[in-house]
């Protein structure tokens, strides 16, 4: 066991390696070789460690599943899934008050689960959605909000690579994680549509109305998209109902236990490809997209080996015991600690990634939050929900970066205006975090029917 010295001298090597520039695979593992060394003295054995831990981790069956979700994502993103389903779900709302950026909601909630990545569907929004929306005389603030926070669905509604992490990190069954997000991002869809329809009711001008779309030179009864011929609107209401069915059937057949998710991401990615070559995909594009996804998933599973190697040591050398045993005897609430764990993962999300937040802070946040009684479906969707906060949170918001990447031709726009639109979603996110809190049945009770 390591004394009170040795553990702060551990944790301060760690957030300073970290917040110097390092990559947080390189950081978690200098941290794990060196707590093995102040253990044992000797270089050998935390070198037969380290090999150790990797082998097992890199051939642990359940590796696959990121991958294989990321390629499934990859193919239906490739062949225009995203776009396709914006121009439908536009068509189909054109009576709803604000019903392009009610379609950006709703299509980033059926994007999210093609692709489980935030950022993807930020900088992929931001290219699809915005023009037609600036076009149309939408308040440039309200835009850029909209994709911006309705981004943050891409990590809660599954497939999440977040859960998929969370699961491997914390051996809890990724499929539950899957069903248990189901709920929670439909409540925050909801959330975040009402709050448009409310802007579009009360402040019309912020949403094309016709005061501000006669001043952008648009005629205020302008079709959203361009009208479509019924045999294309045919076509891409077949691809989306597809893609939809896809997806659907493979986290039917995960939760019904026809299959594992391993598994279920093999012939997700499988029939992906089948729609995306009958959708039109050529064979370039196909070795493009799974060149694309060995360069994403190759540094997660790095990552994720030397999260593996941090937490064993977290557990061998006492630390995670100290933490819990100081949070526990600390005289304070169980609430007050949750509150404290969901600002720490705010202000984390200012500065560093998501996944990289949750390798960090989970295999000491989880052992204390089951010491403390929160159930742990619901505690994993507060994190998830949380680190997706911290991405709107200034001044480092990672979403808002994307999107203001994403669209180099509003040269005077800055990350400010982003930051101030994306304020109602970030108020969403908080308040649906405090529910869940509240009322864990909302994460849980959905997995426990397929009990």
């Amino acid at each position: 066991m390591f004394s009170v010295t040795e553990m702060l001298a551990l944790i301060g090597v760690l957030l300073v390696v970290v917040f110097s520039g390092t990559h947080i695979a390189v950081a978690l593992g200098i941290t794990a070789a060196l707590g093995i060394y102040f253990m044992q003295g000797d270089i050998e054995i935390v070198r037969n460690f380290v090999a150790q831990t990797a082998y097992e981790a890199l051939r642990d069956y359940v590796f696959a599943v990121i991958p294989l979700f990321m390629l499934m994502g990859e193919f239906l993103a490739k062949c225009g899934a995203a776009k396709d389903m914006y121009v439908l779900i536009n068509r189909l709302t054109r009576m709803v008050p604000g019903r392009l950026a009610v379609a950006t909601v709703l299509a980033n909630a059926i994007f999210a689960f093609v692709t489980g990545v935030s950022i993807a569907a930020a900088a992929a929004f931001s290219r699809i959605a915005y023009p037609e929306m600036k076009r149309h005389g939408y308040d440039r603030k309200f835009a850029v909000g909209c994709i911006a926070g309705s981004a943050c669905l891409g990590m809660l509604i599954p497939p999440s690579v977040l859960m998929i992490v969370w699961g491997i990190l914390t051996e809890q069954s990724i499929g539950q994680l899957f069903i248990a997000g189901i709920t929670p991002g439909f409540l925050l869809s909801g959330a975040f549509i009402v709050y448009i329809i409310a802007v579009a009711v009360l402040r019309p001008e912020r949403v094309g109305g016709a005061r501000r779309a006669a001043a952008a030179g648009v005629p205020n009864d302008a079709p959203a998209v361009p009208v479509l011929a019924d045999r294309e609107f045919l076509r891409i209401l077949f691809g989306t109902l597809l893609v939809i069915a896809l997806v659907l059937g493979v986290l039917a057949g995960i939760w019904l236990g026809a299959f594992t998710p391993t598994e279920g991401a093999g012939v997700g990615a499988a029939l992906a490809l089948v729609v995306a070559i009958v959708k039109g995909l050529r064979l370039r594009e196909i070795f493009e997209a799974i060149l694309s996804v060995g360069r994403t998933s190759a540094p997660i599973l790095l990552l994720l080996v030397c999260a593996q190697l941090y937490a064993r040591v977290l557990s061998m050398t006492g630390i995670t015991g100290a933490a819990k045993a100081l949070f526990l005897q600390a005289g304070v609430s169980p609430w007050e600690i949750l509150a404290v764990m969901v600002l720490i993962w705010f202000v984390l999300g200012c500065v560093i990634d998501s996944i990289s937040i949750l390798l960090i802070t989970v295999p000491v946040f989880v052992p204390i939050a089951t010491a403390l009684g929160f159930d742990p479906l619901a505690f994993a969707i507060i994190g998830i929900l949380a680190v997706e906060t911290g991405l709107l949170t200034p001044p480092f918001g990672i979403l808002v970066f994307t999107v203001k990447a994403a669209l180099p031709e509003e040269k005077d726009m800055a990350v400010g205006e982003i930051f101030r639109g994306a304020v109602p979603y970030w108020i969403a996110l908080l308040t649906v975090i405090v529910c869940i809190a509240v009322f864990p049945q909302i994460a849980t009770w959905l997995p426990n029917l397929g009990r």
